[in-house]
């Protein structure tokens, strides 16, 4: 078995809660996505190494690829943020001063609309079936 592990600030679990929580999902629609009880998808948030299986089928319900759910960090999102909305000049020196990694946004946008779409498209067709 293949088991994905990380440092206690990267805590894999926590790394879930805190993108459902962004989502706006609750633990219990992600427990419907995956198949488990509420209280299951607690436990999967208090673990710190999860299986790497398990983490996609967790990554795919959150709508989010694998290697964001692993390598998420929350004060990257608030930087991402903040860059993106902010109407403030931004220039390479200020970037160097301060580490930062600026990537393109559009390209995030869209990675990130498509994540989306294939999770809405996924939900429509779990719908279609039940209903027939």
């Amino acid at each position: 078995m293949d088991f994905e592990t990380t440092a206690k600030p990267g805590h894999i679990g926590r790394n879930i809660e805190k993108i459902r929580k962004l989502r706006g999902m609750t633990q219990d629609a992600v427990g419907k996505g995956l198949n488990i009880t509420k209280q299951a998808v607690s436990l999967l948030e208090q673990s710190e190494k999860i299986e790497e299986s398990r983490l996609k089928q967790i990554a795919d319900v959150l709508g989010v690829t694998l290697d964001g759910l692993k390598g998420f960090k929350e004060d990257g999102v608030f930087n991402y943020t903040n860059n993106f909305y902010e109407s403030t000049t931004f220039n390479n020196s200020v970037a160097n001063a301060h580490n930062f990694t600026v990537e393109n946004p559009i390209e995030k946008i869209i990675e990130l609309y498509e994540s989306l779409l294939k999770s809405e498209r996924e939900k429509v067709e779990i719908l279609l079936n039940k209903k027939n």
